[in-house]
């Protein structure tokens, strides 16, 4: 299915223009939505690999975790949690060596051969491979989030020494500024005032990223969201995780709606949106594109998948809903 172009940066099927006119709630994914984490997180899932594969498997010359590689493992739908990304990127890499293949033809291999289940179906090809019990063992990785190694090296790059102290009562091994400094927020004061006007307080937010880090990023601007029928996944039990679609239901359901309306940047918030909707909670995607390294890719796969609404960036949401 190829959506239509109806003008720069927006890209629909004209079944749900009534759809959108009915629409009367809308919940919001942050990361790649609200906020570019280009320089944020996705850095972090850099740095973080290099460290760990240099502390705990002397391995010193891994090639950087890019966008192609990030976008590789989001785009199977088991992804959403950049910490498991990372340490996908980390066995990976192990493996690699150990096989004395390309690391990144070999992660690339593994990105192939990985589905929803995300980690577990990494680490069930690598096993058909070669053996990364050493590693593994290491890390305990995902285990419980504020004692795990991986969970530490990666808030305390992310976060900086004050925050990482203020959130988690622990001091960081890093001095440096953390990556969360270099957020871009996209949403803003105006963009909110106009979504107001159709779905007055109806404005929530799911996103995986934990309550505290996002107040950090978006400051006031959170408190315009409907935070008691939001959800920050990073606070939940693991099994919470999207593409679960309790947290999306639950929030469809606090705010009372018939016709929401999920804006989310990747697979899993994509198949999310799709599950709300099979249990009777009607839900119509929309793809953030502007975000990714490579936008007509990132269209490409959500057009593949089935969604009828893909936006440039969430300024044209205005637009579409004939707000302006």
């Amino acid at each position: 299915m190829t959506l239509l172009k109806k003008q720069e940066g927006i890209y629909l099927d004209d079944s749900i223009i009534n759809i959108l006119k009915k629409s009367d709630g809308i919940i919001f994914d942050c990361d790649g939505v609200l906020i570019d984490i280009t320089k944020s997180y996705d850095l972090t899932i850099s740095k973080t690999t290099k460290y760990v594969l240099e502390k705990f498997s002397n391995i010193n010359d891994s090639i950087d975790i890019d966008s192609k590689i990030i976008d590789g493992f989001k785009s199977t739908g088991g992804f959403n949690d950049e910490v498991d990304l990372a340490y996908a990127s980390i066995i990976a890499s192990v493996a690699a060596k150990k096989l004395q293949r390309d690391q990144g033809e070999f992660i690339f291999e593994v990105i192939s051969n990985s589905d929803t289940s995300g980690i577990l179906s990494s680490e069930k090809y690598i096993e058909t491979l070669t053996e990364i019990e050493e590693i593994k063992n290491k890390l305990s990785y995902p285990d419980t989030h504020h004692d795990n190694p991986l969970y530490q090296i990666f808030d305390q790059l992310f976060y900086g020494p004050e925050l990482y102290a203020k959130f988690f009562k622990k001091n960081s091994n890093f001095k440096d500024l953390g990556l969360i400094e270099n957020d871009v927020v996209i949403i803003n004061d105006s963009l909110i005032s106009k979504l107001k006007t159709k779905f007055n307080s109806k404005i929530s937010i799911v996103t995986g990223r934990g309550q505290e880090s996002v107040r950090y990023s978006l400051k006031n601007l959170v408190d315009e969201f409907d935070l008691d029928n939001s959800t920050f996944l990073e606070d939940e039990p693991r099994d919470m995780a999207k593409p679960n679609p309790l947290s999306l239901i639950q929030a469809i359901k606090g705010m009372k709606g018939n016709n929401s309306i999920y804006v989310g940047d990747s697979m899993e918030d994509l198949i999310m949106a799709k599950k709300a909707t099979q249990q009777g909670h009607k839900t119509i995607f929309c793809g953030i594109v502007g975000t990714s390294a490579e936008p007509q890719k990132k269209l490409e796969l959500f057009e593949k998948n089935g969604a009828l609404l893909v936006l440039e960036s969430i300024n044209l949401l205005p637009k579409v809903l004939n707000l302006e």
